[in-house]
């Protein structure tokens, strides 16, 4: 067991990917705890055989599809047309692209790395400065994978054998919550430098909505879709990729082949790496599981306290530090068979316990010095990494605020789910 650990941290520590560090310790740990080969393979298939994490590349496909198919444009100049007139309003204009963007892909790095580049091309030529920018961008796009539909909900719901379809509900309000706060710290740094406005124009907002409608409404068909029973969340995937791909074709007349090939390229190597480090990290906690680590650290955690809010504050902070670190798929399916006993425990219920992780894992990959977000703007954008991390801090305080809210008042996240689903939801 000290190999199996040691190797790990060694491998992290010398900057090898995560997912390979996962694997190779893992694999380590097996040969040294002397477990049968065919273990390895038993593990890592099983941990992606699910119909339910179908839904992750189709989400990615249909997030890159709608980055190249020109979409996000149409959606940030919606956004732009409709909040452009309040003091910072192209940074308003951001956070809203990126609540309308996150019903659509799910994914943070989506946001941050197609729509962002455009929100920011947008803020610079209107004399925002480059930090102010890019901490809006980093801060906004962690949006996605809490509005829904969401890839580290689906990873988590595959995981928890939760209903996808009421953690989509739950995060919607958290997700609101989160973007009305950002736009007051906004409305604030914008009144303070003078930033400008456009004036309200009614026929240029219709005008533009009347264009965006096909890609605004791609959300709604989501939402509705499983909202209704129309169709599962993974249904819901395959829907989404499908009509972003129909309205980049037919509509704005925006993907050719060669476009096409190429997300489908981008899509199949950011999902193999997903997938991947999921099915290692099963492995991992297989092992983690037998040699009983999992329980050892379940107990130590529940030994502290066993006040359901002491519990969960400690639960916040080893997720928020593992989160600035490492991938969120790793985490969650490291972490939650650690941390579901856990939660079983305490009466938590597991649809509010699954939103409080993910945003966890979310306001960590946004905070510095790693955090995942940060390095996508810095390289999409060409901005220092230093200036980012500096102007980022600020933004940390509407998450955090939100994290808070959402502990301390469960009904934020399971209002939605319990009034739209009930208790039957699949």
């Amino acid at each position: 067991m000290i190999l199996f650990l040691l190797a790990f941290v060694a491998f992290l520590i010398i900057g090898v990917p995560i997912s390979v560090s996962i694997g190779f310790s893992a694999v380590l740990g097996c040969l040294s705890l002397g477990y049968p080969l065919v273990v390895i393979g038993q593990k890592m298939v099983s941990g992606i055989d699910s119909w339910l994490l179908i839904a992750i590349p189709l989400f990615i496909l249909a997030g890159n599809l709608m980055n190249a198919g020109k979409i996000t444009d149409e959606l940030f100049g919606t956004a732009r047309e409709l909040v452009g007139w309040i003091p910072g309003g192209l940074g308003h204009a951001n956070v809203l692209a990126s609540v309308i963007f996150a019903g659509m892909s799910g994914s943070a790095s989506a946001d941050a790395g197609g729509l962002g580049a455009i929100e920011i091309k947008a803020m610079r030529d209107h004399g925002y400065d480059d930090d102010f920018s890019a901490a809006v961008t980093a801060a906004s796009s962690v949006i996605g994978p809490i509005f829904p539909p969401s890839i580290p909900l689906i990873i988590y719901g595959a995981s928890a054998s939760v209903s996808v379809s009421k953690l989509f509900m739950g995060g919607v309000i958290p997700a609101l919550v989160m973007a009305v706060l950002m736009m007051v710290l906004i409305y604030i740094y914008a009144v303070k430098r003078g930033y400008e406005r456009t004036a309200f124009n009614l026929r240029n907002l219709v005008r533009q909505f009347v264009h965006a409608l096909p890609a605004c409404i791609t959300p709604v068909i989501i939402l509705a879709g499983f909202t209704l029973g129309w169709f599962t969340p993974t249904e819901a995937s395959a829907v989404a990729t499908i009509y972003a791909l129909i309205i980049s074709v037919l509509v704005y007349k925006s993907m050719d082949l060669k476009t096409f090939l190429q997300c489908l390229k981008e899509s199949a190597i950011s999902s193999a790496n997903t997938l991947f480090i999921i099915g290692t990290s099963t492995l991992f906690t297989y092992v983690m599981a037998k040699e009983g680590i999992s329980a050892l650290i379940a107990n130590t955690i529940t030994g502290v306290s066993s006040n359901p809010a002491v519990v969960m504050f400690i639960i916040n902070i080893i997720l928020l530090i593992l989160g600035m670190v490492m991938e969120p798929g790793a985490i969650l399916t490291l972490m939650l068979p650690v941390l579901l006993p856990i939660a079983n425990t305490m009466g938590y219920n597991l649809v509010y316990f699954g939103v409080v992780v993910v945003l966890n894992l979310m306001i960590g990959q946004v905070t510095p010095p790693f955090g995942v977000c940060l390095f996508v703007i810095s390289d999409v954008n060409k901005i220092k990494l230093e200036r980012i991390y500096k102007s980022i801090l600020p933004f940390l305080v509407p998450l955090l605020i939100t994290l808070a809210v959402t502990c301390i008042f469960p009904q934020v996240v399971t209002f939605l789910p319990d009034m739209l689903l009930g208790a039957t939801a699949a």
